[in-house]
This record gives structure tokens, C-alpha cells and sequence, in this order.
């Protein structure tokens, strides 16, 4: 028999208790509308930059129960199409509550709609399908070619007021399509990983769960180079190694997400792209620390964002700005901008907070403040490289917390080539040659990072510019780092590093290298051996140690004159 969306008004009298019991006990629980415009009001106008706090969307008093629709609550039913008819029948009546109530409620892909709130209550768990055949094919979004992709587990496209909110779990059953890497499992793991099924790559360096998605991205290649429009039929053969986004909302605006855990994804997790006006409050994102590419929060070409007492646990990037291109339906200007993240803690991931490694798009006004990041492979990491650069200016972070940070505290780096923080913290920045300045040369500038706290880390700071373009307009104010070393700046310009206690295990406490206008204004400079500054490189000049008095080495062709001491 066929079903009708139903309202509340539609239920027999004992149904109607039931659902009205609902209905105040997730308003009861969550924030008004009314309450949240007031914090985003408030984050707003204590920003560094003038910025218009986004709008909280609001949605028509009606409720549409999954279970109406036939949702089954057992773990094993595959509720896809009674969800996607909620979902559905909440738009034709123009916008409500999609309710999911406690339970398990096993699903494959869903797409949010316009004017729709997807409420999970506590207790219950979406789950999505750990069968990769139930995830259909899509037309890659915003490609006017004919690439198909894996429909994400959550998604939205040219949605408009919507949200996801509540205290349920979203899980997104990502061991079913990730890789794993054999260096970051113990033997015992690893064991009984291969033991459970799945393939080991030839050099038994990775687990893949099946030989298609080990061999996808040869296929993938091949396809695409010898076939100039592939089919469907073509993508769905390398659908095991073509891993969606767990949330993917793509050219959307008004979105409110509020409450949920994300976890498990077979890659980002929350990764709205080219939208605008949003809001993300109150998550938890967590995954497995292994988990490759588990991103947590990616802002792609997103602008008019505030994010706030999010707490995150992932496998790869924590808080992420990727500008990268601006859609259609955006005005011309930074692909990142207006951006505010307050309040968030990050316990593991490649970086708390991130921006890169595509920075082309550009990115401009972007406030960071009042974050706790601990156990991160890098606390606040910038990374770029030629061919992927754009303009990044206008960054402002302010009362940031670390602990036991595996690589730098404070890491701004144009050499960026892929590898994990431990790997590139590792290369050689000896040898550099210069090359063509391009529109797709990194730029780094003007930004503000101050009172910091790191206890412990491999390295306080290290900036990491291009001899062609140096990393420019840096002030770094009221530092506290504890570290094994100190601070590295190589082919930089106008640094500045005001009232900064720098304790390292090992000198030199400070490193400079082809940098020219680098001004040191007191602080604390020490290592067990006392302090130490070293000057590298025949471009270094106007090195201004101001109120300390390091024993100073030259070496690589820099000289005495390029260092002032008062």
C-alpha cells in the first residue's frame, strides 16, 4: 500500500501522545533558533575583521517520522527508501522535521532537501551500509565532464535551509573502504586485519578490503586516458576505490549543522564545497587515528562560516580550509573568506588547524580562537607548493593550546608534497633553487598568530618559504612553546616575533635562512646550552635582535653585517 507523508494531525490519539512526547523532548533539548543567532551575533562582533553573521535556519512546526514511512529499527533492514520518502515528503509540504527516532537504522546513500531539518534523537544510530553495491554511481557534482563518483553517504546539492541536528550518532561504515597502512598498525592488528579478509598490497606495505579497490586507481588512469568520455558502467568497475565524503553538501547555503557525532567515514567527514552561510556547532567527529584521508571539518570554497565547540578525533586534517575554485553561484573574490572557528578541540589528527594543501582560490579573513589542540601531528599547519598556490592573507589565531604535538607547533610550509607531518617535517631545505613566479605560486601573508601555549613539540616554528616569492608579513606575538627545537625561517620577509618564550632540548634556539627583515622583540630564548642564533644563506639581512644577547653563528655565505643587535 502506498504512503502518504503524515503530519501530527494525522495520527490516532495514542500516536499522537507518543509523537508529541517527541516533539518536546528534541526541542527541549536543543538551542532555539533564537538562542543561536544570539551566540553568532556575538562570535561575529568579536571577530578581527567586519563579518555578517550567518543566518540560522529555521524550519515549518510539522514531523515527519521515519517510521511512518516504514523505517525499520533492527540493524539489518536497509531503510534507504523509507528515509529518502520522509525526506521527500517533508519538502512537498514545504519544509519540517525529518525525525529519527532511537535505534539502529541501517541505510544506504540519503539526499537532504531544501527547507529540511534531519533530526536524530539520542539513542539512535544511522548507519550506513557496509555493502558498497547499495552506494549508486552520480554524475561527479560542478564537473561539466562525464566523471561519475560514488553518491556520499549524506549529501546535499543546490540545497537551500537545511540541516542536521540532535545527539544521534552518524556512522559511515568507512573500514569497508579504506585503506590501511601497515606502519601505522602492531603486529597483532595487522594480523588480524589480513586475517579478516581483504588483500595486501605486493609490497605488503597496505590492506586493501578487496582487489577492485586496490587496483582502482591504475583502472582509473587507464580508463581516463584512453577513453575521453567513460560511461557509468566504466566508474562503477573502481566504485570500491572511489570513497565518498561521509557529509558532502555541495553549492548549498543556509546550513546549520548542531549536535550529531560523526564518525567512521570512508573519507572526510563534514565537507561542505562552494557554499555559503553556515553554521556547525556542538559535533563530535571521530575516527580511527589510521584512518586514511578521515579528515575532519574541510571547508572547500566556503565563505560566511562559523564553526564552534566542535571536538574532534580523526585519522587525517582536524579543522581544514581548502579554497581551491569558487562555483557560478559565488561572487568573484576569495574562494575562503569570512571565516570563524572558536572554542573547538582537536585530540588527533595531521594538524588542529589546517589550511592547504591546495591553496589556490585564496583564502582572506579568517579567525581562529580559543582551541585546545592535543596529540595533533602538527598544531597549526599552512601547506602549499608551486602549481597549487594561491593568496592567503588576513589570518588571524588567538589563544591556542597544544600538548604534545608530534612534529612543529607552528608549521608554514610552501614545500608541501603530500607526505604525512612527520615526512615532510623531515625533508632536506638545503638545496633550493628559484623558479617562475605564476598565478599559481603560493602566497602567504599577513598573519597574526598569538598567545599560544604549546607544552611540547618537535620544533616551535618552522616557516618554509620559496626562494622565488618569500612567506611574508608574519607576526607571531606572546608564543610559549616547549620543544625539542627551536624556531627555523627559510626564505622569508618581514617576521616578527614579539615577547616569545622559546625553550628547546637543543640549539640553535633560532634558525635563519635567506630571511630579510626578521625582527626578534624579547621574550624568552633558551636552550640547556643557553641561547644560540644561527644566520644562513647571502639574502639574509636585517636580522633585528632586540632586548637578547645569543651567541650568534654565520654560515652558507651570510655575514656579521646582517644582524643587528640592540
Amino acid at each position: 500500500m502506498k504512503q502518504h507523508p503524515v503530519k501530527l494531525s494525522n495520527f490516532r490519539p495514542a500516536t499522537v501522545l507518543v509523537c508529541g512526547l517527541i516533539v518536546i523532548s528534541f526541542r527541549t533539548n536543543a538551542s532555539t533558533p533564537e538562542s543561536i543567532a544570539a551566540e553568532i551575533r556575538q562570535l561575529c562582533a568579536d571577530a578581527p575583521f567586519a563579518m555578517t553573521a550567518p543566518g540560522v535556519p529555521q524550519f515549518p512546526n510539522q514531523v515527519f517520522d521515519i517510521r511512518v514511512f516504514g523505517a525499520v529499527a533492527d540493524g539489518a533492514t536497509l531503510n534507504t527508501r523509507a528515509i529518502t520518502e520522509a525526506i521527500q515528503a517533508c519538502k512537498a509540504a514545504g519544509g519540517g522535521t525529518v525525525f529519527i527516532p532511537p535505534g539502529t537504522w541501517r541505510t544506504g546513500p540519503l539526499e537532504l532537501l531544501s527547507n529540511v531539518q534531519l533530526r536524530l534523537e539520542r539513542g539512535s544510530l544511522l548507519l550506513f551500509s557496509n555493502r558498497v553495491e547499495d552506494f549508486g554511481m552520480i554524475p561527479k557534482p560542478g564537473d561539466e565532464g562525464r566523471k561519475y563518483v560514488v553518491a556520499p553517504p549524506l549529501f546535499a546539492s543546490n540545497a537551500r535551509n537545511i540541516a542536521i541536528t540532535g545527539s544521534g550518532i552518524i556512522d559511515g561504515a568507512g573500514e569497508r573502504w579504506r585503506y590501511v597502512l601497515r606502519e601505522k598498525q602492531t603486529e597483532r592488528q595487522w594480523h588480524e586485519l589480513v586475517a579478516g579478509g581483504g588483500i595486501v598490497s605486493p609490497d605488503g606495505k597496505e590492506w586493501w578490503p578487496s582487489r577492485a579497490a586496490m587496483e582502482g586507481q591504475q583502472y582509473l588512469a587507464r580508463l581516463e586516458k584512453e577513453n575521453p568520455a567513460p560511461s557509468k558502467a566504466d566508474y562503477e568497475r573502481a566504485r570500491e576505490y572511489l570513497r565518498p565524503d561521509l557529509v558532502y553538501l555541495f553549492r548549498c547555503e543556509g546550513i546549520l549543522i548542531d549536535g550529531p557525532t560523526f564518525r567512521n567515514s570512508p573519507r572526510y567527514h563534514i565537507h561542505p564545497v562552494q557554499s555559503e552561510n553556515i553554521i556547525i556547532r556542538n559535533v563530535i567527529v571521530q575516527t580511527d587515528w589510521f584512518a586514511m584521508n578521515g579528515d575532519g571539518i574541510d571547508l572547500s570554497a566556503c565563505r560566511n562560516v562559523v564553526v564552534y565547540r566542535a571536538t574532534l578525533d580523526v585519522g587525517d586534517d582536524g579543522l581544514c580550509l581548502k579554497p581551491a575554485s569558487i562555483g557560478p553561484q559565488q561572487k568573484p573574490g576569495p574562494a575562503c573568506a569570512n571565516i570563524l572557528i572558536a572554542d573547538c578541540v582537536v585530540y588527533h589528527a595531521h594538524g588542529g588547524f589546517v589550511i592547504g594543501s591546495e591553496s589556490y582560490g585564496g583564502v582572506r579573513d579568517i579567525s581562529v580562537r580559543n582551541c585546545v589542540f592535543i596529540n595533533t601531528d602538527a598544531g597549526i599547519r599552512f601547506k602549499s607548493a608551486r602549481g597549487r598556490g594561491g593568496d592567503v592573507e588576513r589570518v588571524f589565531i588567538n589563544r591556542i593550546q597544544m600538548r604534545n604535538i608530534l612534529t612543529e607547533a607552528i608549521l608554514l610550509d610552501m614545500y608541501y608534497s603530500g607526505g604525512s607531518p612527520e615526512a615532510e617535517s623531515a625533508k632536506d631545505r638545503t638545496v633550493r633553487t628559484a623558479e617562475s613566479v605564476t598565478d599559481r605560486t603560493p602566497r602567504f601573508r599577513d598573519i597574526d598568530i598569538r598567545n599560544v601555549v604549546c607544552d611540547g613539540a618537535a620544533r616551535a616554528v618552522l616557516i618554509n618559504g620559496l626562494p622565488e616569492l618569500p612567506i611574508a608579513g608574519i607576526r607571531l606575538d606572546s608564543l610559549s612553546i616547549h620543544a625539542r627545537q627551536g624556531v627555523t625561517i627559510i626564505d622569508a620577509d618581514s617576521i616578527t616575533l614579539n615577547q616569545c618564550s622559546i625553550q628547546a632540548i637543543a640549539g640553535p634556539i633560532l634558525t635563519v635562512n635567506e630571511g630579510r627583515q626578521v625582527t626578534v622583540n624579547g621574550g624568552v630564548w633558551i636552550t640547556p646550552a643557553g641561547a644560540s642564533v644561527r644566520i644562513e644563506g647571502p639574502g639574509s639581512s636585517a636580522i633585528r635582535l632586540l632586548g637578547i644577547s645569543p651567541a650568534i653563528e654565520y654560515g652558507r655565505g651570510a655575514t656579521s653585517g646582517s644582524v643587528v643587535l640592540q
